[in-house]
């Protein structure tokens, strides 16, 4: 049993890997200040004596009432919705919030787990995209304070690595879906399902002609765990975790369409600035290192999220 404390625990990700490792046992302590997210959607977690709640933002220094074996940084705005209107707010957590999360994990001789991010290769010129690839990105365009938080977060990450021999690994997660999401959060699978599901036009950016790999949820967070509980020695440098399997955005809509069996219509509209045009990991190094991949199908991963989505806005 180990106690691990996840920051951004309320929000998607964080919720589902709260559920993953009180199944197995071990001590849950959840730090959000839900700026994201809502103190509701924990209410199945607090009935567990083995969940504790700590609200506040990470950016201020975090006073655990026990001690810590492993730190989970999940703590920022995810959806360009999110990050677009809390540009500031995105920025501190992934700098000085980050750098809290670093001297918790040092003062406590404890595990540290970054969640980075695909974004850090902002709009690839090699494909698919390997750990090694340095990026393309705008350093000052509108996606710059979610992309460049999560490249100084890395620094850091590293930087405590080499100078305090701090245990740290970081996963580079790709575009994740499932129960759970917000019908309203932004991101092309939960907006498709929400409004196909409501008859409403659905909102494709350009020709629908780029490219993404949706990794259910539950797949992700079980590579998370699973980087987690491996070698130190083995994960010292990032490590993609996402579905090697590519799907245009054209074929995401028509597969909502089928699965919902609704009507509603396709309408485009123009790119948002430094969109990625292709996005797809090489998991080589998680199946080597972990024996990890994701074992659920785009199909079958839709069909389990629109039924729970269908629950909440129909």
């Amino acid at each position: 049993m180990a106690t691990v404390l996840i920051a951004g625990g309320a929000g998607f990700l964080g919720r589902s890997m709260a559920s993953q490792l009180l199944a197995r046992g071990d001590r849950v302590v959840c730090v959000d200040n839900f700026i994201t997210s809502h103190r509701s959607e924990l209410t199945t977690l607090e009935s567990n004596p083995m969940f504790t709640l700590l609200e506040q933002d990470i950016c201020t220094p975090i006073e655990p009432n026990s001690s810590i074996d492993a730190v989970v940084n999940l703590a920022s705005p995810a959806s360009p919705i999110d990050y677009l209107k809390f540009p500031i707010e995105t920025l501190r957590v992934g700098s000085l919030g980050v750098l809290n999360l670093l001297e918790l994990a040092r003062s406590q001789d404890a595990k540290f787990l970054l969640s980075s991010t695909s974004e850090i290769y902002g709009d690839p010129l090699e494909h698919p995209q390997v750990e090694s690839y340095w990026g393309n990105v705008n350093p000052i365009g509108p996606r710059s304070v979610y992309d460049e938080s999560k490249r100084f977060a890395e620094a850091a990450t590293m930087a405590h690595r080499r100078t305090f021999g701090l245990d740290t690994r970081i996963a580079r997660i790709f575009n994740t879906y499932g129960p759970g999401m917000r019908p309203n959060d932004g991101r092309v699978v939960s907006t498709f399902i929400r409004q196909a599901l409501l008859g409403e036009e659905l909102t494709m950016f350009g020709d629908g002609s780029q490219t993404r790999s949706f990794c259910y949820v539950d797949d992700l967070v079980r590579g998370l765990v699973s980087l987690l509980d491996a070698d130190a020695l083995l994960v010292a440098e990032p490590i993609n975790l996402g579905n090697p399997d590519e799907f245009t955005v054209a074929e995401l809509a028509a597969l909502v369409l089928d699965l919902i069996d609704s009507s509603s219509t396709v309408v485009h509209l123009d790119l948002p600035e430094n969109d990625p045009t292709r996005r797809r990991p090489d998991i080589s190094r998680a199946k080597e290192l972990l024996g990890w991949s994701p074992t659920v199908s785009l199909v079958d991963g839709l069909a389990r999220t629109i039924e729970h989505m269908a629950a909440t806005v129909l």
